[in-house]
């Protein structure tokens, strides 16, 4: 995964982290988190706040879906 993957990090956060409300999730632990996924291989200096941004809507997009909400 690359951070330009929003979508499959955002799966991947929510199922490493289901009981997390990613709206509580600050940007610099959002980062940290990406950074250890299993399969994550991308330059960490690459991330920026767009990327983060887009990477929390996926996770909260993906964590709604799951809920049925």
């Amino acid at each position: 995964m690359k951070w330009t993957d929003a979508e499959e990090i955002g799966i991947a956060l929510d199922e490493q982290y289901p009981d997390d409300d990613p709206l509580a999730v600050r940007f610099a632990d959002l980062r940290g988190r990406v950074l250890g996924l299993e399969g994550f291989d991308d330059d960490p200096q690459a991330s920026n706040e767009s990327r983060l941004e887009a990477i929390l809507l996926a996770w909260l997009e993906e964590r709604k879906s799951r809920l049925g909400e």
